[in-house]
């Protein structure tokens, strides 16, 4: 309970991103659909229309919906130019907005089609205009509902925008994905309760200024805004005390390596004078990306990623030939600084627990085929999607009774319980020889190799301060060393470290 407790003492700055990003898009979903509410209550058809378009978004997941922003924004620099961000606040922004409209639209087009004729009659009658009407007559009446319809959206948006950490946008989804991915239950119980208790406190202000309304209370209704108001200035007045525009800003991808690598980065930074912020849990195509618009400044990737998902090609030349062409490549298209490789691979490769694969005979993929259609392989959340297993699939004519999708954590725990015969296991993963996990043979060469490569965006590709502080890094980390920092934040129980000791003592480890 301490440790959780602990966690909550340090959220303070996801606390006040996520209450500034929350009131932001409930702020844009109000100014979007009370106008639209009285269009709407003035026209059958743009009512239908509108609460059709609200409700069509509804059915979008918001992991989904956010996704989807950052190619649409990406697309939309041509006409705004560079500085238009494709990460972070201004998707999330526009993401939970869209998310937040419906119910606030439909408890306002609601509240306004059932207004007593009688009373809007009455307001004719003594020749009031159209906007007295509204203000006076219409607002008033329709304010209790509207107020209902701006809670639950408060509510459902703050759950929502802790998914916003998928894009880049500090959150206290933060602690939720981070403690997922290492299976560190503190973070992940820390940042729900956060998020709840959140959530709660809103529900209950803007109840109070949903009664005030309901009772013609004004002290009740002002009390409550007060309230309200007083939290995002706070929020604010904590977040801009943080802003620095030299922040070097750091991605991870969803696994632990990646947050031990970030976290690796950092402190070698950190200790050459730069101040630093992580972008945690990230998809392979949006990391790539937002390295090369400059949304965030250096990542580390892997050969293999980069050669099938950018460089599109499905050919195997070999490890120096692919890495020396992905770094011209990306120097010629993207502008995109390789500093260099880290000295390990991280491959993808299947694997099957022991004693399943001496029961069944397998050493390799070419053995595995007969038995496939009764097996169910795992597959972290993008594999079935990457060009490698489209390259294993064709290059074996590989075909599998069941496909499942799990995180790269669970993904090890789903085939130690036999939810899953083979998964898409990381080869610089130390949970392989800890599960005395087969790693099965590829004799076609169907998965090409993954060198980790320390990716430099072009906003900072010349600076030399960063590429001298980060030089020691390069060819610096064995496998064994890799694996053992991984081992040591995805272990249960004893020894289980965060990916910042981890990365503390794989720095130690190697020398730094």
């Amino acid at each position: 309970m301490s440790e959780i407790l602990e966690i909550l003492l340090s959220l303070g700055d996801k606390f006040a991103a996520h209450i500034v990003l929350s009131a932001s898009a409930i702020g844009l979903g109000i100014l979007v659909a009370l106008p639209l509410a009285v269009w709407a209550s003035r026209s059958a058809n743009v009512s239908r229309i509108a609460l059709g378009f609200a409700s069509l978004v509804q059915t979008i997941p918001a992991l989904a919906l956010l996704a989807l922003f950052f190619p649409i924004l990406l697309s939309l620099r041509a006409v705004f130019g560079e500085d238009l961000p494709t990460l972070g606040f201004l998707p999330a922004l526009l993401a939970l907005a869209l998310y937040a409209l419906l119910p606030i639209l439909r408890n306002a087009v609601t509240a306004q089609a059932n207004l007593d004729p009688g009373v809007l009659e009455a307001a004719d009658g003594v020749g009031m205009t159209g906007w007295q009407k509204l203000t006076l007559v219409e607002a008033p009446l329709s304010a209790p509902f509207v107020m209902a319809g701006i809670r639950t959206a408060s509510v459902w948006t703050i759950g929502a925008a802790t998914l916003s950490t998928t894009i880049g946008q500090p959150s206290l989804g933060d602690p939720i994905f981070a403690g997922l991915q290492t299976q560190n239950w503190a973070l992940v119980v820390a940042g729900c309760i956060a998020s709840a208790g959140l959530a709660l406190v809103v529900d209950a202000l803007l109840g109070l200024v949903e009664r005030g309304f309901a009772n013609r209370k004004r002290w009740q209704s002002g009390l409550g805004m007060a309230a309200v108001a007083l939290g995002l200035i706070t929020a604010l007045v904590y977040q801009s005390g943080g802003d620095d525009e030299d922040t070097i800003v750091i991605a991870s991808k969803q696994f632990s390596e990646q947050y031990i690598l970030a976290q690796l980065i950092g402190s070698r930074l950190e200790e050459a004078g730069y101040s630093v912020e992580y972008r945690d849990g990230l998809g392979s195509a949006v990391v790539h990306s937002a390295v090369a618009s400059s949304s965030i400044d250096i990542s580390v990737d892997y050969t293999g990623t980069i050669w099938t998902n950018e460089l599109e090609r499905t050919d195997n030349p070999g490890r120096e030939i692919m890495y020396e062409t992905i770094a011209v490549w990306e120097r010629e298209n993207t502008g995109v600084r390789v500093l260099g490789r880290l000295g390990f691979e991280n491959a993808y490769a299947f694997a099957m627990r022991g004693d399943r694969a001496a029961e069944l005979g397998v050493t390799s993929l070419e053995e595995l085929v007969p038995f496939g259609p009764s097996l169910t392989v795992g597959g972290d959340p993008e594999f079935f999607e990457r060009p490698e297993w489209i390259a294993v699939r064709d290059a074996y004519g590989m075909r599998f009774g069941e496909t499942r999708n799990f995180s790269p954590t669970f993904m090890y725990n789903a085939l130690r319980s036999g939810e899953a015969d083979v998964i898409s296991a990381y080869t610089s993963d130390g949970r392989i020889a800890a599960d005395r996990l087969v790693v099965l043979e590829d004799p076609r060469g169907a998965l090409p190799s993954y060198d980790a490569m320390l990716m430099m965006s072009p906003r900072i590709a010349e600076d030399e301060g960063i590429a001298r502080a980060l030089r020691p890094l390069i060819g610096a980390i064995s496998v064994e060393a890799m694996r053992e920092a991984n081992f040591a934040v995805d272990r249960e129980g004893e020894g289980k470290l965060s990916p910042k000791d981890a990365a503390a003592q794989l720095a130690e480890n190697i020398g730094l």
